[in-house]
């Protein structure tokens, strides 16, 4: 007998961390209901979903000219379909499936647990099925149990953002801020422990306002859940993104004195040093409310890895206001930082405000970029003759068969040789490497010891 062919599902994801957990899921969701089996060949799928962000410049047009690219795709073979989740999807709802003719289904991030039903119905009726509703997080209550690729895993403990930053999209396509049930994220974790799991990172908009309800009608919060996933034996490492400033509380940062396994690194957006443009911003704290967080977080780690946003150009920005910004960068001394010219999303307050020139803004950018490339050189060279705890992760892919990769505290890849035989059996272990050499992407060294 031969096996019957499987559907199959090719997801192209844009975005963030949220975006790639939520592709995850949908392909959870459908091998369940359907059958379908994930490809990484378009032309080999039967169904196309497009995970989309709305964080980009010119995101919703980029999405169109994406799904222009699929039209003689779709046409090729009978009952193939094109699916849009995400936030654009949510942004433009019912208008993204008329302008885009080829387009069957349209969902938002808080519908993918939907997408069955919305597949049947688009393939009775003929007719583009479009849910982009907010049921909160109902959609945690139907998704499959978790499944493990490897040592790490995310976990989403929360949905949606209430900060209402001016120049931000999110909250209008992710909804406000839901944190999931306390034992409902141990569950999930306890779960891919047993499937041999390590490292996880806590996913939210704003993870550190998470707010878990408990059974006996308390609410919880990120530390305290950091606190419980760390008696779970077999997780050695926790991280959590993406962190508002706002509310890394002082429990956060005891946290970081106390709790070993909660990774040596902090992903924390600041955006800008000027108080001036903070404000316009609405992002409801100073730079010195900043920096004396993370002078206090480095008062109990002195180590520890920092990792920031920053958006340049915002409309109103003075020469003045990007040196508070470079000087915010010295005294910070980041080790990595994502950093964007300021573009308008529409429907945001700062959509109505007047952009700078764009030779402004790219120069910059690129002297912002130039120095924290510095700062992360200097940060990776202080390595050198450290000895890191690493998660083999995998073989390295640019180096022999017998080099392992895996990803220190810090956050950064390191790439070390050990012996053929122990190759396999390492993968999914942490391990002591002690660092040779930074590259510029990565650290090299030599295996230490291996760490149960």
């Amino acid at each position: 007998m031969t096996r019957a062919r499987m559907p199959k599902l090719y997801i192209k994801t844009f975005g963030c961390q949220m975006n790639e957990y939520d592709s995850g899921k949908m392909a959870d969701v459908l091998r369940e209901a359907e059958g379908y089996e994930r490809t990484e060949d378009p032309d080999a799928a039967d169904l196309i979903l497009l995970n989309t962000c709305s964080i980009r410049e010119k995101a919703q047009e980029k999405v169109f000219s994406e799904l222009g690219r699929w039209t003689e795709w779709k046409a090729a073979a009978p009952g193939r379909l094109i699916g849009v989740g995400g936030c654009v999807a949510s942004q433009e709802g019912e208008a993204l499936a008329k302008r885009a003719g080829n387009v069957d289904v349209v969902f938002g991030p808080q519908t993918l647990h939907r997408l069955p039903k919305l597949l049947k119905q688009t393939r009775t009726t003929h007719q583009p099925a479009v849910d982009v509703t907010f049921p909160e997080i109902e959609k945690f209550d139907h998704l499959p149990a978790p499944r493990a690729e490897g040592p790490t895993a995310f976990v989403s403990i929360m949905e949606g953002c209430s900060k209402y930053c001016s120049y931000c999209i999110v909250p209008y396509t992710r909804g406000e801020e839901v944190s999931r049930p306390l034992v409902d994220v141990l569950a999930e974790v306890e779960q891919l422990a047993d499937q041999d799991v390590r490292e996880i990172t806590l996913l939210g908009q704003n993870v550190n306002a998470y707010r878990g309800p408990t059974p006996d009608g308390e609410v919880v919060d990120l530390a305290f859940l950091i606190a419980c996933i760390a008696r779970i034996d077999t997780i050695g490492r926790i991280r959590f993104t993406t962190s508002h400033p706002a509310e890394f509380t002082d429990a956060l940062i005891e946290a970081y004195a106390t709790e070993p396994k909660l990774a040596g690194y902090l992903h924390l957006p600041v955006q800008s040093g000027s108080d001036r443009i903070l404000g316009m911003m609405k992002r409801g704290y100073t730079a010195a409310q900043y920096v004396e967080k993370i002078d206090r977080l480095r008062a109990v780690q002195p180590g520890i890895a920092l990792s920031t946003d920053f958006i340049v150009g915002f409309p109103g920005e003075t020469d003045a206001d990007f040196e508070q910004t470079m000087a915010l960068i010295e005294r910070c001394r980041f080790d990595a930082a994502f950093s964007f010219i300021y573009s308008a999303r529409p429907g945001t307050p700062a959509a109505r405000l007047r952009e700078l020139p764009a030779e402004v803004t790219k120069a910059r950018l690129e002297r912002l970029q130039t120095r924290i490339r510095e700062l992360g050189a200097t940060f990776a060279q202080d390595l050198i003759g450290t000895t890191q705890r690493v998660l083999v992760e995998r073989r390295s892919r640019r180096e022999s068969k017998n080099h392992l990769a895996g990803r220190a505290a810090c956050n950064r890849w390191v790439n070390f040789a050990c012996p053929a035989e122990d190759a396999e059996r390492l993968i999914g272990r942490f391990v002591d490497v002690e660092i040779t050499e930074a590259a510029p992407n990565s650290l090299r060294g030599q295996l230490a010891t291996a760490v149960a």
